[in-house]
């Protein structure tokens, strides 16, 4: 064949048809992530929470970020907080999950610790460029997800539940 190579036909004189392979979706993988629901005492002895904003998505909501390989979801929340908030934290305790599909249309779960800051001063920055103490009734109403107000309508009814306790001892 002038100009080329003729093409590969298996040694026959007829082109072999192309082979359909059939595709499959491939499952999604799930995105994992980690958080907290960061307070501090307040000057009158309640307490205020952390949320911030990323002027990325133009959003308010609970600190959190992806785990990094090789990485507990403890580690990973506690990391994502301090690059968040600025803070250091002492962990309480497991919070609760949220899950949802991310912008990507991947499952995403996010794992919480309920956390007290210690110290550490915030840094505006490119991701977020905004933290607010608030307390809990405030984080509730300026929260942009659902999700996250959902997750902290548990700590208001463990509030109520305590406070009840509380006037009647």
């Amino acid at each position: 064949m002038a100009g080329g190579r003729a093409p590969d036909t298996g040694g026959s004189a007829v082109p072999r048809p192309g082979r359909i392979v059939p595709l499959r979706p491939q499952p999604a993988v799930e995105v994992r992530a980690a958080g907290g629901v960061v307070w501090r005492p307040a000057r009158n002895g309640d307490r205020v929470y952390a949320i911030v904003h990323r002027p990325a998505y133009d959003d308010w909501t609970l600190p959190k970020g992806k785990v990094a390989a090789g990485e507990s979801d403890l580690e990973g929340a506690l990391r994502e907080v301090e690059e968040e908030t600025g803070m250091s934290c002492r962990v309480d305790r497991p919070f609760g999950t949220t899950s949802y599909i991310d912008r990507k249309g991947r499952p995403k779960v996010v794992v919480y610790w309920l956390m007290q800051a210690i110290g550490g001063v915030f840094e505006p920055g490119e991701e977020i460029d905004e933290v607010r103490w608030l307390p809990l009734a405030d984080v509730i109403e300026l929260l942009s997800y659902p999700r996250d107000r959902t997750l902290l309508g548990a700590l208001v009814a463990e509030r109520h539940a305590a406070e009840a306790l509380e006037a009647v001892r």
